[in-house]
């Protein structure tokens, strides 16, 4: 039987690029290593901002399917969603998630606007220029309408509302922006894989926030995800809670995260993220469409929690393709 041919389609780092660009050649070699035992040969693309005529060599290198780790374009999240629709036109098969599914959640306002319509228990959200409308007093946290791995999210982005805050908001436009309402307690990351009759939940992980005093936000902002040497990165640590979590809340956790899967759409591998409140209601801040693959990464970790190995994980992505 020949050996399946598959390109593993990247978003090529550029020069001087940060750790959260670089972090997609981790999930290239991890993903390489572990292809050739379930009989499929690998090559790899690097996309760059010329990617409308990168993408149509694929018709001539003919590929049985693409393997979609593409996260961004000149580190740009927006421009993500070009690579499905470019895949599609040119009827090229490709893993993880569609066109659709890829602009709804790359965009947390169109992410918000779904939720909120589909009655997903979500944080209230406001573009800048909405700013009369926030209360006096309350958290809230300013993101990047179309990034993710926290690009963008400081420990200033948490702030309460003032006033005096309207000098700071006026730096932020509509396009780019989006302001939340600040749920104050613990944070879930739910993977959720492709499985035999359905979506599989893994074992829910919990980012638990060691050591942070007094005002200091607990969010999971780009140091905690990216700097090594900073507190916040040492000190934000996942955990499985497992039994010892409420069977409630894990219910509620459990539901939400397959109401997400069905909502947007989504197919082979994605995770949702979770603020839980004081009276234990789970709020989904984030769908993520393309999450990252890397050994140390969230997905990755509850997959092994849950007793997978990554081939099998790479197995049930591969069976879920777009066509």
């Amino acid at each position: 039987m020949k050996m399946k041919r598959c390109c593993i389609l990247f978003n090529q780092p550029r020069d001087g690029a940060l750790p959260d660009e670089l972090d997609v050649l981790d999930q290239v070699e991890y993903i390489e290593a572990n292809m050739k035992p379930i009989g499929i040969e690998t090559y790899r693309k690097g996309i760059t901002t010329s990617f409308m005529t990168e993408v149509p060599l694929l018709i001539r290198e003919k590929p049985d399917f693409v393997f979609n780790l593409v996260e961004s374009i000149d580190n740009k999240g927006e421009l993500c969603y070009f690579i499905p629709a470019l895949l599609n036109m040119y009827s090229i098969p490709y893993s993880g998630n569609p066109l659709e599914a890829m602009f709804n959640t790359t965009s947390k306002a169109i992410t918000n606007r779904m939720l909120q319509d589909e009655g997903i228990t979500s944080p209230a959200s406001y573009f800048p220029s909405q700013f009369r409308e926030l209360a006096p007093g309350n958290k809230y946290i300013i993101k990047p309408v179309w990034e993710d791995g926290s690009l963008g999210i400081t420990g200033e982005s948490v702030f309460t509302w003032s006033e005096e805050r309207q000098a700071y908001l006026s730096k932020f436009n509509d396009s780019h922006w989006i302001i939340q309402d600040f749920i104050d307690g613990r944070e879930f990351n739910i993977s959720v894989l492709k499985g035999l009759n359905g979506p599989d939940i893994m074992p829910p992980a919990e980012m638990v926030f060691h050591n942070f005093h007094g005002d200091m936000p607990k969010i999971v902002d780009f140091k905690a995800k990216w700097e090594s040497d900073s507190f916040e990165y040492m000190n934000t640590i996942r955990e499985f809670p497992g039994e010892q979590l409420n069977p409630a809340l894990a219910e509620k956790i459990r539901e939400s995260a397959l109401r997400c899967w069905h909502v947007f759409g989504l197919k082979g591998y994605a995770r949702v993220d979770m603020r839980v409140d004081k009276n234990d209601i789970p709020y989904v801040i984030e769908v993520n469409a393309n999450p990252c693959l890397s050994p140390d990464s969230g997905l990755v970790a509850a997959t092994q929690e849950a007793g997978l190995l990554f081939t099998d994980v790479l197995e049930r992505i591969i069976s879920d393709l777009n066509y």
